[in-house]
């Protein structure tokens, strides 16, 4: 028997010819990758730690993006990530994550949005903040148990702030081990499309 090609030529009877156009291509990436080039992906980080010294004590960081009415602009949440970890690896710790439509943050700071396309001076539109305070009010969307390490949790714009919307994210890591320095972190990430 002898033995044959695995590529189909036009002659055989089974041919296929593939075209990759880009009107329909075969080949698909998330939409992150068409935001980021076009300048229209935007990030928003916070961080916070704490040193245990006599009891429990607890880390908290908070980030919250807000869509402002009349903006002309929708987001779209592509992931939310960050962590949660401590001076030692030995130590008893645990954390939660949770996410809020709307909700208030306590003393907080301004963020300013960065640009994820590095070669873009292009500005969001969004009002970012951050705290060191747990989020108030607002509807809980998620909430999820933590161990230590990092967690990102995609959404791929299934989550849509039209504009007029806020939405937070909270990391609380905590420790009742003395002497031990805890942290937490969090990260949004959203692009911005034509309302």
């Amino acid at each position: 028997m002898p033995n044959h090609t695995v590529f189909n030529d036009e002659d055989q009877p089974v041919y296929v010819e593939s075209t990759n156009t880009y009107l329909t291509p075969e080949i698909s990436a998330p939409p992150e990758m068409n935001a980021a080039q076009n300048t229209v992906l935007y990030s928003a980080n916070a961080s916070a730690s704490a040193t245990v010294v006599l009891a429990l004590i607890s880390a908290i960081s908070s980030v919250r993006i807000a869509n402002p009415v009349g903006s002309g602009r929708t987001f779209h949440i592509s992931r939310i990530s960050g962590s949660i970890g401590g001076s030692s690896l030995l130590s008893a710790m645990s954390g939660t994550f949770s996410i809020v439509r709307g909700g208030t943050l306590t003393s907080p700071a301004t963020l300013t949005p960065v640009n994820n396309n590095l070669g873009s001076s292009a500005a969001s539109v969004a009002t970012a903040q951050s705290s060191t305070s747990v989020i108030s009010g607002g509807l809980v969307l998620y909430s999820y148990q933590l161990a230590p390490g990092t967690f990102s949790q995609p959404f791929s714009g299934s989550i849509v702030l039209p504009p007029g919307s806020a939405l937070s994210a909270s990391v609380v890591s905590s420790s009742s081990a003395i002497g031990l320095t805890i942290t937490s972190a969090v990260s949004l990430v959203w692009w911005e499309s034509p309302a």
